[in-house]
């Protein structure tokens, strides 16, 4: 959730596609109008996302029956020229990984 600034705009430290990309790499078969409840945009927002992430060659969509089953290409290189030497799974696991960490007592200071 965006938190406004002393100049009453919103913003947020990721975009959009990352968290559709961050949605879909916790459930690679969620459906898009899920994904869009999760993120709070609507489900024609997430379409497009989608298309553009696929477009970039992020993902990979593939018919399982009646669902979409969504693949993600860990190795593309993150867009901005500043972190295209960080390959997107460098992302998703900075995210992922502290989802799936077990919960720890705070250490004392020494």
């Amino acid at each position: 959730m965006s938190v406004p600034s002393a100049r009453g705009e919103t913003w947020t430290f990721l975009t959009n596609h990352a968290r559709v990309l961050l949605c879909l790499a916790r459930d690679p078969e969620a459906r898009l109008r899920d994904v869009a409840t999760t993120i709070g945009i609507t489900e024609r927002a997430v379409q497009l996302i989608v298309a553009d992430l696929e477009n970039a060659g992020y993902l990979t969509r593939t018919r399982v029956g009646r669902r979409n089953r969504y693949t993600i290409d860990t190795t593309q290189a993150l867009r901005h020229p500043h972190e295209a030497d960080h390959p997107v799974g460098d992302l998703l696991d900075t995210f992922l990984h502290r989802e799936g960490a077990p919960e720890t007592a705070p250490r004392a200071a020494p």
